[in-house]
């Protein structure tokens, strides 16, 4: 039997309009069913996450160095792009070598589940809304491919008079009446027919859909699913209520208070960084897709592994114990010189080394593997959680519970570790043990297993396109070197003369430390470098150096230009 496309060419176009409807409404019903499920088993927020595991270091470095804290969005903007060109191949196989694009997105749709449910903390119908995106999709790219697929079927040519006399003859004769030529052929009155035979004579093929019907089609289908997308999201913002627990929380008072603020640490010069970060503008760089939702009523800390006595804690044992507030400046282990990867805050928790204390570690033990509740792990070393400094359990950041997305409703704040070993948030298992016996997320993918943080400057004024004039200038900006301290930032124009700028006051060894240096700026273009000494006498190297595997170095510098 012929193929019934054969004879025309369909548009490629309209191939591509049927996938991009099919694959939208797939998703948006699948992300609607998310916002009853659980956030965590979106099939795009599964996907993503998988993606987020599985990139090699260098690609999650490129994507940071490019867009900072912006990454999650474009990394979900470059899966909208995949899934864009995947629905324009689906609708061409569908329609040129079917059924091969509904297996394409059927695929697709187990894939996801597969991914979904294999997921940290996936619970038992995280398979569900990959299943309903993947069918939903697969039913609709049928439907819509089979309507542009669809033809008229060729006149029949059974009877028709062929060339020559004959023809003439049959063209001649054919006005007489249906019924007379009836009774000729075969002797029998129409009424004498089986009725099988009249509906036959009578019946006609269906007209194919037209293109105005395959477009209308098309565009329900895609609405449906941009409005299932937009309620999915209402829906799981407003169903899990963690928001607004953290808005009615109370934390209760510090036992004890940070240091004061001193006077003198603000300049609050334009353009430099605030001393205090505040909560919406401090730096997120974390593995979560989707911001893990932790109801605190839920929320349990394990503390086992090489220890004496294990135990588990709860929302509200930790909040009866001895809460402390202290100042600290977090940095992530992907800042480059002179990045933004960095922030200070007020921060409130109870220290983790009272809790270790009370599991008592075996004294082979020199890591504690901290884990979230979304999977990730840390690697931090054993002395940095027991010794003196302010290492805790936090609970709220500058006076008020933890945001959602920096790890509501506890993480680890410690102060001289980047944060990839250290500073994990939605906590919920600490594990003493051993580094030649336990690896973390980001030591397995080849940065260093302990991470201490390197001492920096940066330079935060003048900009190159503030259009400077020349005469009195002020050159500013941040150095730190946690769990040490800063002794002095020097500054240097044009590769002359080191001089020496004047520090602010410093809250504590724990925090960054603005600096100033006035300048007598002259007209054209300048280069301006900086460099910091810590208290132990280290002077910040010049030697440049990436942020893997250990973190960045070298000395930070920016090019002014300055007009008459």
């Amino acid at each position: 039997m012929a193929d019934p496309r054969e004879g025309r060419r369909i548009p490629a176009p309209l191939t591509w309009v049927a996938g991009l409807a099919a694959v939208l409404l797939g998703v948006g019903l699948g992300e609607l069913t998310a916002a009853v499920v659980g956030p965590s088993s979106s099939p795009v927020a599964a996907v993503g996450s998988a993606l987020i595991d599985v990139a090699p270091s260098w690609a999650k470095d490129t994507a940071i160095a490019l867009f900072g804290t912006a990454d999650k969005l474009a990394l979900l903007a470059g899966i909208a792009l995949i899934m864009l060109v995947l629905a324009v191949l689906a609708g061409w196989l569908q329609v040129r070598f079917p059924p091969w694009g509904i297996v394409l997105v059927a695929a697709f749709g187990v894939a996801g589940a597969v991914v979904a449910a294999t997921r940290p903390g996936a619970g038992s119908m995280a398979w569900m809304p990959a299943v309903v995106a993947g069918a939903s999709g697969a039913v609709a790219l049928w439907l819509l491919a089979r309507m542009i697929s669809t033809r008229p079927e060729a006149p029949s040519t059974i009877g028709q008079p062929g060339p020559g006399v004959e023809g003439a003859r049959e063209r001649f004769v054919s006005p007489v009446p249906r019924s007379l030529n009836d009774r000729e052929s075969d002797g029998r009155e129409p009424e004498d027919r089986s009725s099988s035979e009249r509906s036959e004579t009578k019946r006609s093929p269906s007209p194919p859909p037209s293109r105005r019907a395959f477009f209308a089609w098309a565009g329900v289908a895609a609405g449906v699913g941009v409005l299932a997308i937009a309620i999915g999201g209402v829906r799981s913002t407003a169903s899990a209520g963690v928001a607004a627990v953290r808005r009615a929380l109370r934390l209760p008072a510090a036992a004890a208070a940070a240091s004061v603020f001193p006077s003198g640490a603000e300049l609050d010069l334009p353009g430099l960084a605030s001393v205090v970060t505040p909560n919406e503008q401090f730096y997120r760089i974390d593995t979560a897709l989707i911001v893990p939702e932790v109801d605190p009523a839920d929320w349990r800390l394990r503390v086992h592994g090489m220890v004496a006595e294990e135990f588990e804690l709860t929302w509200d044992e930790l909040l009866a114990l001895p809460l402390e507030e202290s100042w600290t400046t977090l940095t992530c282990v992907s800042n480059e010189v002179g990045g933004t990867l960095v922030g200070n805050a007020r921060w409130l928790g109870y220290p983790i080394r009272e809790l270790l204390a009370r599991a008592r570690p075996d004294a082979e033990a020199d890591m504690v593997l901290s884990r979230s509740v979304d999977g990730f792990t840390a690697s931090t070393p054993l002395e940095a959680l027991t010794d003196d400094r302010n290492a805790i359990l936090a609970v709220g950041m500058n006076g008020e519970p933890l945001p959602l997305e920096h790890g509501f409703p506890v993480r680890m704040v410690v102060p001289g570790l980047y944060g990839y070993v250290s500073a994990t948030k939605w906590v919920t298992d600490l594990e003493v043990t051993r580094f030649d016996r336990a690896t973390a997320y980001w030591t397995t993918r080849g940065w260093s297993e302990r991470g201490p943080i390197k001492l920096q400057s940066r330079i935060d004024v003048p900009r190159k396109s503030q259009g400077l004039k020349a005469g009195d200038v002020v050159i500013a900006g941040v150095a730190w070197h946690q769990g040490v301290g800063i002794a002095g930032v020097e500054v240097r124009i044009d590769e002359g003369e080191w001089m020496p700028a004047a520090l602010a006051a410093a809250i504590s060894d724990d925090t960054w430390v603005q600096w100033s240096l006035p300048w007598n700026a002259t007209s054209g273009d300048h280069v301006i470098e900086c460099r910091a000494t810590g208290k132990d006498g280290e002077v910040q190297t010049s030697q440049t150096a990436p942020p893997a595997p250990d973190g960045a170095t070298g000395w930070h510098w920016r090019t002014v230009s300055v007009f008459d």
